[in-house]
């Protein structure tokens, strides 16, 4: 009895650390797997304080919007400009984008209504939707890739699973206008979306979703086969999706779930791409960082701070030039001149928003994970 009981315990170990790990379980649990059911969990558990809420007070603003979303944008720096590879070989496409974005920005901004800036504000928002979303594809690409052939034959399913799984709350939100949270700013999302259009999602969605289900039921009584990153991928990405968005009208809420569940995995991936330790897990290429990168990517804490450092200063700038919402914490940034003059906030506003746009942009090109040859590829 006592000899079952190990070999069963130890053909569960066996099963659960030969996964597509991208470093070991319990380092992808908690920094990859674990930020969207933290979040959920205490969305759920804590209704009554996040209900309803439609501001941030300032030490949550801090922590979440520039601590967590806009300090894991400067991330993509070590995967780029502080890359010395990375950077001479793709130098001209690391100096154009930066430029089209600006200019694109620019003239979005100038041809909005108003010249309050609504064309380019609603612009970069489904671009940062489509990056969110696309992020935690590629997080199940890399969970997939040892499938078997047999579950290979399901990968669009489980694409679809996962892309309705962020879609359909982005239709509901859509149909439900206004809500108390926004992407960046009141009204970057369009509302003249049908609320049909919900409604349909939500059918496919639940179709999609059952069919994603039985595959898995079936792949396990017959082949004895189980994903367990990819699925706990898909399904922390469902729940954190629905409880931010669907089942809370809430901006503590949906930043928690949001910004949490994105930021810290993303974070998370650059530093173990980089790490001389891990690199083999993520098949990476042997990158040389450049001085700055070489510091900052030796010890944690020092990789951290320097992201927040480059936030802080940005989140200065905004609200020193633009927002002034948030001076008690900038202080130094209120001698700034608050601009008002449309013109000159078209040129700004795309200038200061470039670390997000550029960040969009360039990760459509550094995590490919087909093109071996390719400095960039995961």
């Amino acid at each position: 009895m006592t000899q079952t009981l190990s070999t069963s315990q130890n053909k569960s170990e066996s099963t659960w650390q030969n996964q597509a790990w991208l470093a070991s379980a319990q380092w992808d649990s908690l920094f990859i797997l674990a930020p969207a059911f933290i979040t959920s969990a205490l969305v759920i558990c804590f209704r009554p304080f996040f209900e309803n809420s439609s501001n941030l007070p300032l030490w949550a603003w801090v922590v979440l919007v520039m601590m967590v979303d806009v300090a894991h944008v400067y991330a993509t720096l070590f995967r780029t400009y502080l890359d010395k590879e990375a950077l001479k070989k793709n130098k001209s496409l690391l100096i154009a984008i930066p430029l089209a974005c600006w200019a694109v920005g620019a003239l979005l901004y100038s041809m909005s209504k108003g010249g309050d800036g609504n064309l380019f504000w609603r612009t970069l928002a489904y671009l940062a939707v489509f990056h969110f979303i696309r992020q935690q594809y590629g997080f199940m690409a890399l969970y997939s890739r040892k499938d078997s052939d047999t579950a290979r034959k399901f990968k669009y399913l489980d694409g679809a699973c996962l892309y309705l799984a962020t879609i359909y709350p982005i239709l509901y939100w859509h149909t439900h206008l206004p809500r108390n949270f926004n992407w960046f700013v009141a009204g970057d999302f369009a509302t003249t979306l049908p609320e049909i259009a919900s409604h349909a999602g939500l059918c496919i969605y639940l179709v999609v979703a059952a069919g994603y289900i039985v595959k898995e039921i079936w792949l396990y009584a017959k082949l004895k086969i189980f994903n367990i990153p990819r699925n706990l991928l898909i399904t922390g990405t469902a729940l954190s999706w629905w409880v931010g968005i669907v089942s809370m009208n809430s901006d503590m809420a949906f930043t928690l779930t949001n910004v949490v569940s994105h930021g810290i995995p993303y974070m998370a991936l650059v530093w173990l791409y980089h790490s001389s330790k891990s690199s083999h897990n993520v098949n990476a290429l042997n990158l040389k960082p450049s001085l700055v990168g070489q510091i900052f990517l030796s010890y944690v804490p020092a990789f951290v701070m320097f992201l927040v450092l480059l936030a802080f200063l940005e989140e200065g700038l905004w609200d020193g030039f633009i927002w002034r919402e948030h001076l008690a914490f900038f202080g130094p940034f209120g001698a700034l001149p608050a601009i008002n003059d449309p013109a000159i906030l078209s040129i700004l506003i795309p200038f200061l928003a470039l670390p997000q746009s550029v960040h969009y942009v360039l990760d459509g090109f550094i995590w490919r994970v087909k093109e071996r040859d390719n400095v960039w590829s995961a």
